[in-house]
């Protein structure tokens, strides 16, 4: 890693951003449910969440690009996200966790994209190096989910609210630490947005994210309550959970590896048939541990093979000044659209179908995106020229 690379202030951000979705994702949908909302309720509300992906990234990757002003522009959006969430303590009618929901995700989804583009601009030729600096996010995760469920378990969900807040402060503290990428920021002429939206690889990218995070809806909104229903406590499930980021974290540490022995195009196939199996193993497997420790294990390709595979191709295809709407597109159309279909979609059927049917259909679209990469996806070795 270069001298110039804020390899530890970037680290800090990751691991704190992390922290706070080891704390949302596996417990919001219990503490929604402790606080007497419905299946049906929790699955738009989460829907709401993703589906802020779509506005929220969009509404200032135009701005982003142009100015060049990343950091500036992260720094208090992470401000802003603190505030928003703060709305929660208001009170816990439907209407007011959507609202809170909203306020919060109009600025929390706007964050990633536009300091994943200034990370890479920092990392430079040594954007093979980005898992690296990632691998702390998943560690943030770890330590979040981990240590928060034994402390539901004895005091009740309803400590979530205080734990996010703390985790939200810090992640915009660290932000005011990371230097700006201006220095490395792209002027160079590229190809208007609308020719790369265009190319069949691209539209395939796109349409496989969406399914494939489509397929993640059921885990993301239900997984913690099937496992409840499953007689499992709150402080196991947080460990099934930081099992499957840690098993994330030791994929980022040899990414830089696996991407010089293996083509994109290959991972990517990898990775969303190793998905399938996930879901399925969760879908008919879920009263036996050692099957749901494997299913946990395989988070490292459904989330870490996938994303990492994913983010190196939107690298490539959307340069200059099309790197945060790339980023955000990515975000928007995948964990936004996708995410939120998934969740909206398995909230209305848990309760009729059950979680069988809904995982064994989330196996379904991921296979459905396996078909659309092999299709589509053609890119060999990306970095195959990096040391």
């Amino acid at each position: 890693m270069e001298a110039s690379v804020p390899y530890w202030r970037l680290s800090a951000f990751y691991f704190f951003f992390f922290a706070v979705l080891g704390s949302f994702v596996p417990y919001w949908s219990l503490y929604l449910k402790e606080s007497g909302f419905s299946a049906a309720e929790i699955g738009e509300v989460l829907a709401i969440f993703m589906l802020m992906k779509v506005v929220s990234p969009n509404l200032w990757a135009w701005f982003a690009d142009y100015s060049g002003l990343r950091m500036a522009l992260t720094r208090w959006l992470a401000v802003f996200a603190v505030l928003g969430f703060c709305t929660v303590f208001i009170g816990h009618s439907y209407a007011n966790v959507v609202t809170s929901m909203v306020l919060f995700s109009l600025f929390w989804h706007a964050i990633a994209p536009q300091f994943e583009a200034t990370t890479l601009n920092h990392l430079g030729r040594h954007v093979h190096r980005y898992s690296h600096i990632r691998l702390w996010g998943s560690v943030g995760f770890i330590v979040a989910v981990v240590a928060l469920g034994p402390i539901l378990e004895w005091h009740g969900a309803s400590w979530l609210l205080p734990v996010m807040v703390i985790l939200l402060a810090a992640t915009a503290i660290t932000a005011f630490f990371v230097p700006s990428d201006t220095g490395h920021h792209q002027s160079i002429a590229s190809h208007g947005i609308v020719r790369i939206l265009r190319r069949p690889e691209v539209i395939g990218l796109l349409l496989a994210s969406f399914l494939m995070q489509l397929s993640h809806g059921p885990y993301y909104t239900f997984y913690s309550i099937y496992l409840q229903s499953a007689d499992y406590g709150r402080g196991f499930i947080g460990v099934l959970w930081g099992l499957g980021v840690l098993a994330e974290v030791a994929l980022f540490i040899v990414m830089h590896r696996v991407f010089n022995d293996f083509g994109l195009r290959f991972l990517m196939l990898a990775s969303l048939l190793l998905t399938t199996i996930r879901w399925l193993l969760i879908a008919y497997f879920v009263d036996y541990i050692a099957v749901l420790v494997v299913a946990q294990l395989l988070h490292a390709a459904s989330f870490g093979l996938y994303h990492a595979v994913a983010m190196q191709l939107i690298h490539h295809h959307f340069v200059g000044n099309h790197q945060v709407r790339g980023q955000s597109l990515y975000s928007s159309i995948s964990f936004g659209v996708g995410g939120g279909v998934g969740s909206y979609i398995s909230g209305g059927l848990w309760d009729s179908y059950g979680a069988t049917v809904v995982f064994s259909l989330a196996a379904l679209a991921s296979m459905l995106a396996l078909v659309v990469a092999w299709l589509t996806v053609r890119f060999g070795k990306v970095l195959s020229a990096c040391p």
